[in-house]
């Protein structure tokens, strides 16, 4: 299905989208009205990831923020940390060294 998570299954959840006006009554006003109630739709936050699999391939996955954020996902390493790209002259002279 569209717009849902493919980890937890999250998706789209419907809820209500509640207009006021006036002012409050502790800022001086005579308080707030409600002038109007509609149905909305509240998506989550779906994120397009490229995820390491246990083979060592990657692939794209549509996952929820909370998932990338609980450790459910593991992202793919697109090089490893700490290391700067050499040039292959300056490889070859540390090999002969």
């Amino acid at each position: 299905m569209a717009r849902q998570c493919e980890l937890c299954g999250k998706g789209p959840q419907m809820g209500n989208q509640v207009t006021i006006r006036g002012k409050k009554k502790y800022l001086g006003g005579v308080g707030t009205k409600i002038t109007g109630i509609t149905r909305r739709q509240f998506k989550p936050n779906l994120q397009n990831v490229k995820v390491a699999a246990e083979d060592g391939t990657s692939r794209h996955l549509l996952v929820c923020v909370q998932c990338i954020r609980s450790g459910a996902v593991v992202k793919r390493v697109r090089n490893s940390p700490f290391t700067l790209p050499v040039a292959k002259s300056a490889r070859a002279a540390v090999a002969k060294k």
